[in-house]
């Protein structure tokens, strides 16, 4: 009898955690979104209320409630988030104030975009934000721009080693040809160019860097390497390592990351099943990871930083996930599929609550990202992937 009661109670437990889940409001979390990027907005303009939109929001640190800005620069990697987060937000809220923002924030780019390619994230730059100015509004201008950025990327291509070249700056340093696992995010760019203009080059680029990533850049059970180095005249690998993470054979959370919504992405663009398999087994090894090492869906830092609860969480890195799960699930089928929806959503569940969301503390969507954390840079901060993220998680589970 105690048995049988037991087995009611547990069974009642599961569909109460069921309910939470489906009960997640995707519209309630967009329109906290949308007043947070109004919020954004208005400290971001100046005593003539005019925005200096050549500064990019970057980050808030603890101490701060707006946006710490930097100059929009080739050297500048997350230049293009905020025009992103801006074009989304239209798309939600139709704000026609939002709209001229995002105009504004995403021409100062073009200067950007059209110079020599300073490394592999100008992929970054302009997916993010001519891309999804095109999505949104179909101007031919920003599709020509974004094929432009696309054609200068693909100039980082080693034909020998067969990946692009992601830091040209750190060849010397690094003793060789060096590709990072973040560059996996960039062949968007390459993809969707080589669709508009049926370009084979870039498509056999894209494909060319997913294979030899997926050959040399991941250890046995699925997890990566953020950098693989290869011998820059014969084009052999040499070595996996890490930059960000805490050790060269740890996981790197949002290293990661990228895997995940690299390979799904890929599979998008290529339909070609080894890139799903593949896919499907860098999330597995993640999330085991993840409920091995973390007190809810929000990963710590590094999953192997024996501080364990202790050491720094990483918002952003669940961010990219929950956005690559929604897509990923629409690949597979019965179990899985219900799998990766439901870690989605518990994923922007924990996100969406006051453990995470910023709130009246900042102008941010979310805090406790981890940026670099070797270098002491932006541990425990609103870092603006994180809410570029989030926010395409919350379209994408909308849609």
């Amino acid at each position: 009898m105690k048995k049988f009661l037991w087995s009611i109670m547990l069974c009642f437990l599961m569909s109460c955690q069921q309910q939470q889940s489906s009960d997640f409001c995707v519209d309630e979390a967009l329109d906290y979104c949308s007043d947070q990027v109004n919020r954004a907005l208005t400290s971001l303009r100046d005593s003539t209320d005019a925005y200096d939109f050549t500064m990019m929001p970057r980050n808030i640190l603890e101490q701060d409630s707006v946006w710490n800005c930097r100059k929009a620069c080739s050297e500048e990697w997350c230049s293009g988030f905020w025009p992103g987060i801006l074009w989304m937000t239209f798309s939600h809220n139709h704000n026609e104030d939002v709209w001229e923002a995002a105009e504004g924030y995403t021409e100062a780019l073009i200067p950007v975009v059209e110079a020599p390619v300073y490394d592999h994230d100008l992929g970054f730059i302009t997916i993010n934000s001519f891309m999804k100015g095109y999505e949104v509004t179909h101007k031919e201008h920003y599709r020509e721009i974004a094929l432009r950025a696309a054609e200068s990327l693909a100039t980082l291509f080693n034909p020998t080693v067969g990946t692009i070249l992601s830091w040209p700056r750190h060849v010397k340093d690094f003793g060789g040809h060096n590709t990072i696992m973040d560059n996996m995010m960039n062949l968007e760019l390459l993809f969707w160019a080589a669709r508009e203009m049926k370009s084979e080059k870039l498509y056999h680029i894209a494909i060319s860097h997913a294979e030899t990533t997926m050959n040399n850049q991941f250890r046995e059970d699925g997890s990566c390497y953020h950098v693989a180095l290869y011998d820059t005249l014969d084009g052999h690998f040499i070595k996996g390592f890490t930059h960000q993470g805490y050790a060269d054979s740890s996981m790197w959370s949002r290293g990661q990351s990228w895997a995940i919504y690299g390979y799904t992405m890929v599979y998008r663009y290529s339909k070609d099943a080894r890139f799903l398999e593949f896919a499907q087994k860098v999330t597995d090894i993640y999330l085991q990871r993840l409920h091995e090492t973390s007190d809810d869906m929000v990963p710590l830092w590094d999953m192997d930083d024996p501080r364990g609860l202790e050491a720094p969480k990483d918002a952003s890195a669940a961010c990219v996930v929950a956005s690559a799960l929604l897509e990923l699930r629409k690949y597979v089928d019965g179990e899985k599929s219900k799998e990766y929806r439901s870690k989605a959503e518990q994923m922007l569940c924990d996100l969406s609550s006051d453990r995470y969301q910023s709130r009246e503390k900042n102008v941010a969507f979310l805090m406790h990202s981890t940026g670099h954390h070797p270098a002491g840079s932006e541990i425990d901060a609103s870092i603006i992937y994180a809410d570029y993220y989030y926010l395409e998680a919350l379209l994408r589970l909308k849609e």
